[in-house]
């Protein structure tokens, strides 16, 4: 069966996770539920992870507390998901997601949004499902390092063909302000995009600068209320 690109990471599900940096998981994890989050408890809320992949942050969420929902377009990255823990995979676009207005209590995205067509429609959608005063938090990459992916994928330096639609630091402000979410915190993630071994420490340190320095770091983490903070 031929998979859009919207689904190519489906096809390559069962390396998916052996083709993940660990590092950059790693940091992406800390950031979302540490920083962003403030490392606060979960316990009983509705939580959507969106573009979910073989599961790390439903986990993490669960591990909190949070009752989680998982969707992905992929069918096999969702089986993977599941066979770890997911208690409720479902299948769906994450700009078209098939849940009611106002259903989760917190909504996380980590590096998916710049994988749909639109990903201001994705944000949309994300933000639509998002209760009043609920939390949502984002990780994407940022347009500023675009062309560092366009000279990888040349020289066949990367195995990822899906797509690949990077927001700039301020777009994505712009695109949560616009559907109603009001951004608390912005951070930078990574310096730069050699995340070898040997440069672990140095980007671990400069990340305490993402948020002065964020709109030229490669990734980007910004947390949001639906509506104005109390």
């Amino acid at each position: 069966m031929t998979k859009t690109p919207e689904q190519f990471y489906d096809s390559i599900a069962g390396e998916f996770d052996a083709l993940m940096n660990p590092y950059d998981l790693q940091r992406r994890l800390e950031v979302v539920f540490e920083d962003l989050l403030g490392g606060r408890t979960l316990t009983g809320l509705t939580v959507l992870d969106a573009g979910c992949g073989t599961g790390p942050f439903t986990l993490a969420a669960r591990r909190r507390g949070a009752r989680v929902t998982s969707v992905d377009i992929g069918i096999e990255l969702l089986r993977r998901a599941r066979d770890k823990g997911a208690e409720r995979p479902v299948a769906g676009d994450a700009a078209a997601l098939p849940f009611a207005d106002a259903s989760f209590d917190l909504v996380i995205s980590s590096e998916c949004i710049e994988h749909t067509a639109q990903p201001d429609r994705t944000v949309t959608d994300l933000l639509r499902v998002l209760r009043p005063g609920g939390t949502l938090v984002l990780t994407c990459p940022n347009r500023t390092w675009r062309w560092s992916v366009t000279i990888a994928n040349a020289l066949n330096l990367r195995p990822y063909r899906g797509l690949e639609n990077w927001p700039s630091w301020w777009m994505l402000r712009r695109w949560v302000q616009a559907h109603g979410g009001t951004p608390t915190r912005h951070v930078g993630i990574h310096a730069f995009p050699f995340i070898l071994t040997v440069t672990h420490p140095i980007l671990r340190r400069l990340d305490q600068l993402g948020t002065v320095l964020g709109p030229a770091y490669v990734n980007q983490g910004l947390v949001a209320v639906k509506g104005r903070p109390e």
